[in-house]
C-alpha cells in the first residue's frame, strides 16, 4: 500500500480567489509514486503545506500534537479538504479496510480513499473526523483503522539528540516496541528477566544480603556490601521517626514493565559519544528505517523527511540519499533546498512546487523523453540544479555568456540574485534536455519563465583550405532571417529562444554600438599577437571557425568593466546600457532578460 495522490481545496496557499469550493476542481492534485519523493522548489512554494496536509490526517507514530488551525485555511475561507488516496493495497491491508474500500479498473483493483473536511465559523473550527470510503462524504473510521496509517515523521529542525536519549515516551522505545523482537511481549521477553534480576539484586544490596553478578571483564562475582545497607538503615531510622507504623524502605531500579525497561534506552555510536548533529541526525534516521522496515505489519510505510540536508556536509547528504532510493519496501516523500541532493535524486522522482501546483517529473507527466532522462542524470549536476528552485531560468551555452549576463543585468537595472533568477551553463547546445523539464503534457502546465540565449551561427566568413572568404552580404542576410526564425519557432508559451542576430555573443559584442569598443580593447590585450589593426572582423571570424578565442576572459574583463560601471555615479556612467535601441546587436540579451525577470 502507498499513498498515490492528494488533493487539496483550500489548504494554506492550495486556494483559489473568491475562496469558492468545487469539489470537482480542487487546488493541488498531486500524484506521488511507489518509492521516493522529493518536493523541490524556492521558499514558500508548497511543500511543507503538502507534507503538513498528510500529517494532520495520517497523524504520526510518534504522537506529535496536530491539530487544524487558522493558518491552515486559504485566505478567509470557510472550508477546508484534504483527500488522501491509497493503492496497491495487499490482501493482508485490505481486510483492514473492507467497510472503505472502493474498486476500479477492469481487474477491480482495491484502492482506499480518506477524506479531511473541515469548516470555520466566526473564527471557530468546526470538530470533524477522518473519513474513509470511495463516495465524497465517505464514513468515520475506527480507532484500529487509524492505528494502520500512521507515519513516520521528520521536522526541519529535529533535535536527533533528545530522540534517542533515555525518557519516557522515547522515540526509541516507541521504535523498539514496535519491532517484532518486542512487540506483544510485555512480560516473558528476556530484558524483563534481566531487570527482575537486577532488581532483586539491587534490593539485596540495601539489605547488606549476598548478591550474584558479572563483573566488567565477565567474571562472576558473589558478594555482600554494608554501604548500601548503612544508607537504607538511616532512612529507615529518619522514616521511623515520621511514623510509629513500622514502616521499612526498599530500593527499586526502576519498573520492570517492557515499555519502561526500553525507555532507559539510550542509542550511541560504538566507541563515540560527543559526535556532532550530522552523525546523530544519519544514526537517528538509521532507526526510523528500522521501524519503517518492521516485520509482520499490514500497515502503511511511509515516511516524511522535512529539509533532510540539516545538519549534512555535502557529501553526506549524498550518501544518505543514496541509500534512501535503494528502499524498496517504504515510501518516502522528502522536502529539499539542496541542489546537491536533487542532482543526485533520479529526475522522475522529483516533484517540482511552484505557483500553487505540484509537477511531478515523472514520464508520464513531462515532454522528456528517455534519452532526455539519460542524459540529465549524467549531466544534471549540483551547480545546474538550482534551476529547481529558482523564480525563473536562463540557460546558456557556456562560460562566457555565465560569467556576463548577472553583470549585463545589473547595468540594465536588474539584479539577478534578488529576483531568483539562476543563469544555468549547459556547456553545449543541449538546451531542449533541460527545456523539457518544464513542459507538460497535459495541464496545468509550468509557469516558471525560462529563457534560452544561444548563438544564431550564421557565420559570416567561410574557410576554404587556408583562406577566409568573406560571404556576400545578402547571403548571410537571407541566411539569419531562416535560421532566426528557426530558433524562435522552438519557443513556447513558458520557453523563450533569444538567439544571438550576429553568429555567436562575442561577434554580437564586436558589431554592437555600446560595446564594441570594450570588446576590442580586451580582445586586442588578451590575443597580443593576432595582427588585429589589419582587419579585426576577419581575425575575430578566423579565431571563431578555429575555436581560438579566449571567450571566458573576454567576458570576465568586459564583466568587470560592467560592474566598475555600475559603481559610478548615473552621470559618470558612459554606456548606459538602459539606453541601447531595439537596432543593436546585444538588445537580444536585454529582452531575454527583461522577459525571465518579468518587466
Amino acid at each position: 500500500m502507498y499513498l498515490s495522490n492528494i488533493k487539496l481545496w483550500n489548504f494554506r496557499k492550495y486556494g483559489t480567489a473568491g475562496n469558492t469550493f468545487n469539489l470537482a476542481q480542487p487546488n493541488l492534485d498531486l500524484n506521488f509514486t511507489k518509492g521516493l519523493n522529493v518536493l523541490i522548489g524556492e521558499n514558500d512554494s508548497g511543500k511543507t503545506a503538502i507534507i503538513d496536509a498528510i500529517k494532520l490526517v495520517l497523524k504520526t507514530h510518534s504522537y506529535d500534537y496536530i491539530k487544524v488551525e487558522d493558518k491552515d485555511f486559504f485566505n478567509d475561507s470557510k472550508r477546508l479538504r484534504i483527500e488522501l488516496t491509497f493503492e496497491d493495497l495487499s490482501d493482508n491491508e485490505a481486510k483492514n479496510f473492507t467497510e472503505w474500500l472502493g474498486w476500479k479498473g477492469i481487474e477491480t483493483k482495491p484502492y482506499l480513499k480518506l477524506n479531511y473536511d473541515i469548516t470555520r465559523t466566526d473564527k471557530k473550527i468546526n470538530p470533524t473526523d477522518v473519513k474513509g470510503g470511495a463516495d465524497a462524504e465517505g464514513y468515520m473510521l475506527t480507532a484500529e483503522a487509524k492505528d494502520y496509517f500512521k507515519i513516520t515523521y521528520l521536522r526541519p529542525l529535529r533535535d536527533a539528540e533528545n530522540e534517542l536519549i533515555s525518557k519516557r515516551n522515547s522515540r526509541l522505545s516507541q521504535i523498539l516496541l514496535g519491532d517484532s523482537a518486542f512487540k506483544g511481549k510485555d512480560r516473558d521477553h528476556e530484558l524483563v528477566q534481566m531487570f527482575e534480576g537486577l532488581n532483586e539484586n539491587l534490593k539485596n544490596y540495601f539489605k547488606g544480603k549476598k548478591i550474584k553478578f558479572f563483573n566488567k571483564d565477565g567474571g562472576q562475582i558473589e558478594e555482600s556490601y554494608t554501604d548500601g545497607k548503612k544508607i537504607k538503615d538511616k532512612i529507615d531510622g529518619y522514616v521511623q521517626q515520621f511514623s510509629d507504623d513500622g514502616i521499612l524502605t526498599e530500593f527499586n531500579v526502576s519498573s520492570t514493565e517492557l515499555k519502561s525497561i526500553l525507555e532507559k534506552f539510550s542509542l550511541f555510536l560504538e566507541s563515540e559519544r560527543n559526535v556532532g548533529l550530522g552523525t546523530l541526525n544519519r544514526l537517528f534516521m538509521a532507526t526510523e528505517l528500522l521501524h519503517l522496515n518492521k516485520e509482520n505489519w499490514d500497515g502503511l510505510r511511509l515516511g516524511l523527511i522535512e529539509e533532510l540536508e540539516a545538519h549534512l556536509h555535502p557529501q553526506a547528504q549524498m550518501q544518505v540519499i543514496e541509500a534512501l532510493q535503494k528502499q524498496e519496501k517504504i515510501q518516502l516523500i522528502l522536502s529539499t533546498h539542496s541542489p546537491n541532493l536533487a542532482s543526485k535524486v533520479k529526475l522522475e522522482n522529483l516533484i517540482i512546487c511552484n505557483n500553487g501546483k505540484g509537477f511531478p517529473l515523472g514520464k508520464t507527466y513531462t515532454q522528456l523523453e528517455k534519452d532526455n532522462y539519460i542524459y540529465l542524470e549524467k549531466f544534471l549536476d549540483t551547480t545546474k540544479s538550482n534551476l529547481f528552485f529558482a523564480k525563473g531560468v536562463i540557460l546558456v551555452e557556456g562560460w562566457a555568456e555565465e560569467i556576463l549576463i548577472p553583470s549585463f543585468a545589473k547595468a540594465i537595472g536588474i539584479d539577478l540574485t534578488t529576483k531568483g533568477i539562476s543563469v544555468v551553463n549547459i556547456g553545449n547546445v543541449g538546451f531542449q534536455h533541460y527545456a523539457n523539464i518544464f513542459l507538460r503534457q497535459n495541464p496545468p502546465h509550468m509557469t516558471i519563465p525560462v529563457v534560452v540565449i544561444t548563438d544564431s551561427d550564421i557565420r559570416t566568413y567561410e574557410k576554404q583550405g587556408d583562406i577566409f572568404i568573406e560571404k556576400a552580404a545578402e547571403v548571410i542576410e537571407s541566411e539569419k532571417r531562416k535560421k532566426l526564425a528557426e530558433i524562435k519557432a522552438q519557443s513556447t508559451e513558458n520557453i523563450q529562444y533569444f538567439p544571438a542576430p550576429e553568429w555567436t555573443l562575442e561577434y554580437s559584442l564586436f558589431k554592437s554600438s555600446k560595446l564594441s569598443d570594450i570588446f576590442k580593447k580586451h580582445a586586442q590585450e588578451i590575443h597580443k599577437k593576432t595582427p588585429w589593426s589589419q582587419n579585426f572582423e576577419l581575425e575575430l571570424a578566423k579565431k571563431l571557425i578555429n575555436k581560438r578565442k579566449k571567450k571566458t576572459e573576454i567576458a570576465y574583463r568586459i564583466a568587470h568593466d560592467l560592474d566598475e560601471e555600475m559603481k559610478n555615479p548615473l552621470l559618470a556612467q558612459s554606456l548606459k546600457l538602459k539606453e541601447t535601441d531595439p537596432t543593436d546587436s546585444i538588445f537580444y540579451l536585454i529582452e531575454a532578460i527583461k522577459h525571465v525577470a518579468k518587466v
